[in-house]
């Protein structure tokens, strides 16, 4: 092994069976979770996330879960802090990080970390979103693209929190996301001060999911089906009794959560929400394929395999993880 202590990372799209190899794992080896879900960081937002329930998470605690009140915001960079806080108590512990999750984007700032960004602006961004509003997202798209070519090729249509993220920071500084991550990039090359960003452990990179795309998709559509069955439009409706939330919020916009948000608004018929809520989490797993495909250094995982407890144990005893 390296001098660094060793760290897991546990990805995959929605519904692909995550959490479940994460216990099984925790079940076999000194590990310890952390979530990775930019969604479950919300107290009272339970059943629309999928998250882990509450006898499941006493008996295999998670970190950064339940951190957040749904009236703010947590930015990647946020995340990347209180990872690595969580990470190296855990590793003074003795015991290894394993962080599972889907949301590609707080991986990623882990591993590499971020640009330094100007900070969010609340008039540019109300703006933007009546801009919305009034045009669609394909129109915020679509100036993007003429500001920054990059971001708008990475970015989807039907990312709005992405979307307006990036056109804000050109509003607001007058450079382009990709700009920012240029002269990050190049101030840290000649600096040679990596050490500050790169990740101070030795991470084994894995990813599940169903190697037949449908076997997902019939997932999402029972999963969520689940969800409305569970109380999912009572938990939205006691978020609406809320006077400080409102549908333009980061919780708010989570899968799921617009949809019911805009049945109960009377914009979508029962029908109507439940199949849009199905097809926005489809539209989210594939972006998170999108991701996972780029990704370097990964380790693929069958859903539908009974062995893969075993392959893993295997891959992280190649990996150096295991001494």
């Amino acid at each position: 092994m390296s001098g660094l202590p060793p760290a897991i990372f546990l990805m995959g799209p929605t519904a692909a069976g995550k959490t479940d190899l994460a216990i099984e794992l925790t079940k076999v080896l000194p590990c310890e979770l952390i979530s990775v879900d930019s969604a479950l960081i919300y107290r009272g937002m339970d059943i629309g996330t999928a998250k882990p329930s509450r006898d499941i998470l006493a008996q295999y605690p998670h970190a950064l879960i339940d951190i957040l009140d749904p009236a703010q915001s947590y930015s990647a960079a946020d995340f990347r802090r209180d990872a690595l806080q969580a990470m190296g108590e855990i590793s003074a512990r003795g015991n290894i990080p394993l962080l599972v999750g889907g949301t590609m984007l707080y991986f990623k700032a882990l591993l590499e970390g971020l640009a330094d960004m100007p900070a969010a602006d609340a008039e540019v961004r109300a703006e933007l979103e009546e801009r919305a509003a009034r045009l669609g997202w394909q129109a915020l798209h679509d100036e993007l693209a003429g500001v920054d070519p990059v971001s708008a090729a990475r970015i989807h249509p039907n990312d709005p929190q992405r979307l307006i993220r990036a056109l804000e920071v050109y509003r607001v500084s007058g450079s382009s996301m990709t700009e920012h991550r240029a002269r990050q990039s190049a101030q840290s090359t000649e600096a040679g001060a990596s050490g500050d960003v790169q990740l101070p452990y030795t991470v084994a990179q894995l990813a599940i999911a169903p190697t037949d795309r449908q076997v997902l998709h019939e997932r999402i559509a029972l999963r969520f089906g689940q969800m409305l069955e569970q109380g999912f439009i009572d938990e939205v409706i006691a978020l609406r009794a809320r006077s400080d939330l409102h549908a333009g919020l980061p919780s708010i916009r989570a899968v799921g959560y617009r949809q019911v948000w805009d049945h109960l608004d009377g914009k979508l018929t029962s029908a109507e929400m439940q199949e849009r809520g199905i097809i926005a989490t489809r539209q989210l797993a594939k972006r998170q394929f999108t991701w996972l495909r780029g990704w370097a250094d990964l380790h693929w995982l069958d859903s539908l395999a009974c062995d893969n407890l075993p392959r893993t144990l295997k891959y992280l005893g190649s990996a150096s993880i295991l001494s």
